[in-house]
């Protein structure tokens, strides 16, 4: 029989069922909220006289001596889990508990992925900015947007002569999110705002695959 301690941390697998009585529900309430490593008892660690015993399927086998559960579990070469300890009886669990924490840190590796966080990257230009640097610039922005970061492009104007060039700055924006457009929208046009033009790209959504109809059988 196999001996791991280690706390579930979240549950399901089945465990919640249509009409499934008070007590169950309590126990599962119980086993969602474990956080620390000692909170669980598995095989030789609970000292019960007796158990309401859950089977491996979630079916209610009853209230039994604590060496009928560890006989039946030991039976199937699985761990028997109290999930329940407040409850009277407690509530155990007969289950594959390595195969369950396996698929549990594999769920919670898959979630942290699917989670990623967005940052926003900024992409500084100068007024007077050449068409060689504005090249090394836009190939940054294509960096971050493949990578599926955000893009703050601005160029802010130090002196008031520059001001006068506003308009020529925002033509030159509106073309430098043009020539990123197979990788990034424009999530907001250039602004101005003290002294700093600034436009946000965002990274272009993923296309998804069009299936191609079934053509129709010829009749």
């Amino acid at each position: 029989m196999r001996s791991p301690r280690l706390c579930f941390g979240a549950v399901n697998g089945g465990i919640v069922k249509p009409g499934m009585p008070g007590f169950l529900l309590y126990a599962v309430k119980i086993f969602r909220g474990c956080s620390a490593i000692h909170e669980l008892m598995i095989n030789g660690e609970i000292r019960d006289r007796e158990v309401r015993l859950v089977s491996p399927t979630g079916e209610q086998l009853g209230i039994v001596p604590l060496r009928t559960a560890m006989a039946m579990a030991e039976e199937k070469d699985l761990d028997l889990v109290k999930i329940a300890p407040t409850a009277k009886p407690p509530v155990c669990k007969i289950m594959d508990y390595s195969k369950f924490r396996f698929e549990q840190i594999k769920r919670e590796k898959d979630a942290r992925k699917r989670q990623k966080t967005v940052e926003i990257k900024e992409i500084r230009l100068s007024p007077n900015i050449d068409t060689n640097d504005v090249n090394i610039k836009m190939r940054k922005a294509m960096q971050f947007l493949r990578s599926g970061d955000k893009v703050k492009v601005s160029v802010r104007f130090r002196y008031g002569r520059e001001l006068a060039r506003v308009a020529a700055i925002d033509e030159m924006l509106r073309g430098f999110a043009e020539k990123l457009s197979e990788v990034g929208v424009v999530e907001k046009m250039p602004k101005l705002d003290a002294r700093i033009l600034s436009m946000f790209i965002a990274p272009k959504p993923e296309k998804q695959e069009q299936k191609t109809p079934d053509p129709k059988p010829s009749m």
